[in-house]
């Protein structure tokens, strides 16, 4: 599958969106992907989970992949099915990124993370951080779309991408479209709802 077949499947899902919208880092942006509107698709899923796999530097290597919640849960479980490795995910409780439900990591456990989108890489930061903390060693990072690939040094493993996308972002207080007032602005993102 290559980017052009999968910023056709985010078309056709109607997730390029066009607006105002807070990601989840808290910068600004005039176009937004949604990917659980492609990833509602079981085959889209399986196509883009197939296509992040061949990305994986050694699948033997993995114990368990893990994801951040809420936006890589799909496409991480449907990686670890594929993979046929347990899957588990991070999540927010009150701000902090934790490891709950039950879950745990067995201790030197090699980590395959997985996420939908990358900007800043916040997300998975705060996750591969979650994993270490109970004993996990991240090996490799994995996203479906990178919407700031000239971001360097963004992750402390090796990451691959099935796409990128430069999207300008911006500081909510050198925004451009907040300084035109003409669209308010939307957090489609993990980090809370408009």
């Amino acid at each position: 599958m290559n980017e052009h077949e999968i910023l056709d499947m985010y078309e056709n899902a109607g997730a390029l969106l066009n607006g105002h919208f807070i990601l989840s880092s808290g910068r600004h942006s005039a176009r937004y992907l949604q990917s659980a509107l492609v990833l509602m698709n079981i085959d889209h899923a399986t196509a883009l989970a197939e296509a992040l796999i061949a990305k994986v530097d050694d699948a033997d290597q993995i114990d368990l992949v893990v994801s951040p919640a809420i936006g890589g849960l799909v496409i991480g479980q449907e990686v670890a099915r594929l993979m046929n490795k347990p899957f588990i995910f991070t999540e927010r409780k009150e701000g902090e990124m934790q490891l709950r439900r039950g879950f745990s990591i067995a201790d030197a456990a090699r980590v395959l993370v997985v996420e939908d989108v990358i900007t800043t890489g916040g997300s998975v930061c705060e996750c591969m951080a979650v994993v270490r903390q109970h004993g996990g060693k991240p090996v490799q990072m994995l996203a479906v779309v990178d919407r700031a690939p000239d971001e360097q040094n963004r992750f402390d493993v090796p990451y691959a991408t099935t796409i990128e996308l430069n999207v300008e972002t911006y500081a909510a207080d050198d925004c451009p479209i907040c300084k035109q007032g003409t669209l308010p602005a939307i957090k489609p993102g993990s980090r809370g709802a408009a």
